[in-house]
């Protein structure tokens, strides 16, 4: 029973934090409409039916039954005569209002990322302090070395390292049972290109190595605030980057749509990651997910897809190139086609996150 209401009271505060995410996304959208003045007809948290909704003098503030995302209604898709309307405003303060939502989420990733690193023991950096008695790696990588470079990749964290043995291709060796990686690292001042092994470990039933194994340890680093705030800008490059990665590898199919999750996924995930942090009393593994996921809702709303608000920057950008706006009738019907994609994307998408769920 104890078990129960710990795993109810971990989703409750999961969701608690994911509509705390949308929050600050339709914020930035909000405070900066403000600023300039705009008129705000409805800020909502959630999509579909109202659940709650209590208007003011000029706003209509709503919770919506669907914690899918949000909307601040300011106008946008029609023309209008009032002079504090979205399209009566000059072009640079709609683009600012546009955009301030995704940048209010890398805001927040960023915060996300330097609370997880204070909340570490100490800060990992990319310098080898330590090899195993039956290390390989250091036939070519030498104590002190920085890696700076892995497979062409820039190395900013561990996370980089451990992301490049585990995707990246690697030069194998089969009858030596070793992958070599191409490194570049900061020894005694100069860059030094070096091809590094490492030992392949344990075969699946395919006969395919399982893994690779990393025989080293880096060098942790005292905190203060100026590594702090260099840890936190490598951990945020280093997520921001991988989403970026597995946009393209969706696109390029490397990823289908049942690697995907929505809303049920994502709440399951965090759940499931906070009970974990709870039992180990580290919260870094569930501070790093809730970092992932704002910087992902940041960088996937700046995407030019209709109906996100890189759409919407984009036909901003073409107005201010061409210096005459689109058709509010033409634009709000690229974007309504492109909501009910998403939409349509959403169904499928839940759907296989409520099988993965009873799945399990």
């Amino acid at each position: 029973m104890a078990t129960v209401l710990s795993n109810i009271l971990n989703v409750l505060i999961t969701i608690l934090l994911f509509f705390g995410i949308i929050l600050i996304h339709e914020f930035g959208h909000f405070f900066t409409a403000r600023i300039f003045g705009m008129k705000i007809y409805e800020f909502s948290i959630g999509m579909g039916p109202k659940i709650f909704s209590k208007k003011t003098k000029t706003t209509t503030w709503a919770f919506r039954a669907l914690p899918i995302g949000g909307a601040v209604q300011l106008g946008e898709d029609y023309e209008s005569e009032d002079p504090d309307d979205f399209r009566n405003k000059p072009v640079w303060q709609r683009m600012i209002v546009i955009v301030a939502g995704a940048v209010m989420n890398l805001i927040l990733g960023f915060v996300v990322c330097i609370i997880s690193v204070l909340a570490g023991k100490d800060i990992a950096t990319t310098t080898v302090s330590y090899f195993d008695d039956t290390a390989v790696s250091s036939q070519q990588l030498q104590l002190g070395d920085t890696i700076v470079y892995m497979s062409g990749m820039p190395i900013w964290t561990t996370t980089d390292i451990s992301y490049c043995l585990r995707n990246k291709a690697a030069e194998i060796d089969e009858q030596n049972s070793l992958a070599y990686f191409d490194m570049t690292v900061i020894r005694d001042g100069k860059s030094v290109d070096i091809h590094v092994p490492f030992a392949l470990i344990g075969d699946d039933d395919a006969g395919n190595s399982a893994g690779i194994k990393v025989d080293f340890k880096v060098l942790p680093e005292d905190k203060n605030f100026f590594t702090v705030i260099k840890a936190a800008g490598g951990t945020f490059l280093t997520e921001a980057r991988l989403i970026w990665i597995s946009l393209i590898d969706l696109v390029t199919g490397t990823y289908g749509i049942n690697d995907l999750s929505g809303p049920i996924g994502v709440v399951t995930a965090m759940a499931s990651t906070l009970g974990e942090s709870i039992q180990l009393m580290s919260f870094s593994s569930f501070l790093m997910l809730l970092a992932l996921i704002t910087i992902n809702l940041g960088i996937f709303n700046l995407l030019p897809i209709p109906a996100l608000d890189g759409a919407r920057f984009l036909f901003l950008l073409i107005e201010a190139i061409r210096r005459k706006p689109i058709p509010a009738e033409k634009e709000g019907w690229v974007h309504f086609i492109g909501f009910a994609a998403l939409m349509v994307l959403m169904l499928v998408i839940t759907f296989n996150d409520i099988v993965k769920l009873f799945g399990k």
